[in-house]
């Protein structure tokens, strides 16, 4: 299959609105479950999840925090502008030292309303603590589709996690069209949120609560973390004819080397808890193979069409051989964890190399998320989509999950 040339057309289906979910369910693991195994389909709750998961597997979630990444601005004028905050600007190491900074710092924006801004500097007064903050934007340059904005504050007793948790709100994605309410600062977060960095929410994850752990737990089946900021190209329609025509949106990933040995000790056992897990570990057979051919190289990243290429495609790796490729790697570099990006497009036609499982939810039309569903269990998404639309699932973010055995 030449993966450039299939149809977004044929990825397509009728979401009415009133299935989109806007709130979420009064307790976490009250939402519906879909089962597919093997073309079957089975119907159950979110709370029974453990009762589907092997014995002695690992469960792998992606830990990234949503940020209140929407900040609005009052003009002297009376005209309102919103920045939203899509990721750091510049040369990143790591998100930790961007969410410490004390003083400035530079991000990616989209900017609501950008043609009545000219070159004033924006100014927001919020209150932590007690104290008053002022917070400045000012516009650096213009790029495709976004804007460098520079965010500064005079209070260096504050860091920019504290700054954009007063000064912002909750990211929710475009198509829940509502405003937010308090609900969404508990609930747009998974509860084993541990690293600021997201602006939209690994929503698989949304689903879990201590319970499920607990009988997780009596299981034995062991969870894993690793972290994959979330950006609002997540949501980014595909809006060529063909693949060849989109632009796959890029993430930063963070995997430390004890993840990759659990990894390592789970081959064949895996179940990954989102999308954007899925990415992250498919991305990290990649960059194994990468750094074996070329032990040079700094940054393994991987780009949107790299897996399909034949100087990757055809290099025949087990799993264990290109993790251990990977961490070689790493500990030849002195790195104990693994920051980078990801671009990767898992698509139909696209071979698994790392995850066995994969719990998620249900996708828009014409998305990449929906894609990388029907790579997973080929032309049988439709048979499943259907079916959650005629039993009532509720859909994208806020709605109900499905348990996909590859």
């Amino acid at each position: 299959m030449n993966t450039k040339n299939i149809s977004i057309n044929d990825y397509d289906y009728h979401l009415p609105d009133d299935r989109i979910a806007l709130h979420p369910l009064a307790k976490r693991d009250a939402s519906k479950l879909l089962v597919y195994k093997n073309g079957n389909i089975e119907e159950t709750v979110f709370s029974s999840i453990h009762k589907y998961l092997p014995e002695k597997s690992l469960l792998v979630f992606n830990n990234s925090k949503v940020i209140n990444a929407r900040i609005k601005f009052n003009k002297p004028t009376g005209a309102v502008m919103e920045i939203f905050c899509l990721e750091p600007y510049g040369d990143i190491n790591n998100y930790s030292s961007i969410m410490a900074a004390t003083n400035t710092v530079q991000w990616k924006c989209f900017v609501g309303g950008a043609a009545k801004w000219k070159d004033e500097i924006l100014q927001k007064e919020i209150g932590i603590a007690g104290e008053k903050v002022v917070l400045f934007a000012k516009k650096i340059d213009k790029i495709t589709e976004a804007f460098i904005v520079e965010l500064s504050w005079e209070h260096t007793g504050f860091c920019f996690a504290e700054i954009i948790e007063a000064a912002g709100k909750v990211p929710l994605p475009p198509y829940i069209k509502r405003n937010t309410d308090g609900e969404d600062s508990s609930r747009y977060q998974t509860i084993f949120a541990a690293h600021d960095g997201s602006v939209a929410a690994p929503t698989a994850g949304l689903h879990f609560s201590a319970s499920i752990f607990e009988k997780l737990a009596v299981k034995n089946i062991e969870k894993a973390f690793v972290t994959l900021h979330v950006g609002a190209g997540t949501f980014k329609p595909v809006k060529g004819k063909t693949m060849q025509e989109h632009e796959m949106h890029a993430e930063y990933i963070d995997v430390d080397i004890q993840t990759i040995e659990q990894l390592k000790n789970n081959i064949g056992n895996i179940t990954v808890v989102g999308t954007t897990s899925l990415r992250t570990l498919e991305s990290l057979y990649w960059m194994g193979v990468k750094v074996h051919q070329n032990p040079a190289i700094l940054n393994p990243e991987i780009f949107q069409w790299d897996v399909y290429e034949i100087e990757l495609a055809t290099a025949k790796y087990s799993t264990l051989e290109a993790l251990n490729f990977l961490t070689k790697w790493m500990l030849a570099h002195n790195k104990k964890t693994l920051f980078t990006r990801t671009q990767i497009l898992i698509v139909p036609g696209y071979k698994f190399r790392m995850v066995n499982m994969l719990v998620t939810n249900f996708h828009q039309p014409r998305s990449t998320l929906l894609l990388l569903v029907a790579a997973a269990i080929g032309n049988d998404w439709k048979k499943m989509y259907n079916y959650a639309m005629l039993n009532d699932f509720r859909f994208l973010s806020y709605g109900d999950g499905n348990l996909l055995f590859l």
